[in-house]
């Protein structure tokens, strides 16, 4: 079942309803995924909903969202490696094949994942992986949550 912010994320997030936003950042939302599992994987939506490619702001405004890119990647990162001591590297994206607005992936990566996928793009996972129950966002995540928003405020100040 989804709910409704899930069909509107950029729009709940700027109405303050959007309950997987980590911070507000210059030019989007650092928000943590629905699914973990690989714990930290997080989201930066664009804050205008209109708009679909990274080309199509403005160039400040595209350097303003590669800079929150780069925050939350590095946020995600220091989050995980103390939170984890199997934490590799974070791996970034910005795909656009589904979703029709702008927005990047950002994944941490482990030791522990299987040996035949740890080297290999994170949508190779098999599809039940993402929609296992085991693996959706809830209480359980609340310390990681918690560790990238702190980490996203020391890298704003």
């Amino acid at each position: 079942m989804t709910d409704a912010w899930q069909k509107d994320r950029i729009g709940s997030a700027l109405r303050g309803g959007n309950p997987t936003v980590l911070r507000r950042l210059e030019a989007g939302f650092a928000v943590i995924g629905d699914v973990q599992f690989l714990p930290g994987y997080s989201v930066l939506l664009v804050d205008d909903p209109s708009v679909q490619r990274l080309s199509e702001l403005p160039k400040n405004k595209r350097v303003a969202f590669l800079s929150d890119m780069d925050k939350l990647g590095e946020a995600v990162e220091r989050a995980c490696e103390r939170l984890d001591p199997a934490f590799l590297r974070v791996n970034l994206e910005i795909l656009g094949n589904t979703d029709p607005f702008l927005h990047a992936h950002v994944w941490p990566r482990f030791r522990w994942e299987p040996a035949d996928l740890v080297g290999m793009p994170v949508w190779l996972y098999p599809r039940e992986r993402w929609s296992d129950g085991h693996h959706a966002l809830g209480p359980q995540h609340d310390v990681l949550r918690e560790a990238i928003g702190e980490e996203l405020d020391r890298l704003a100040s």
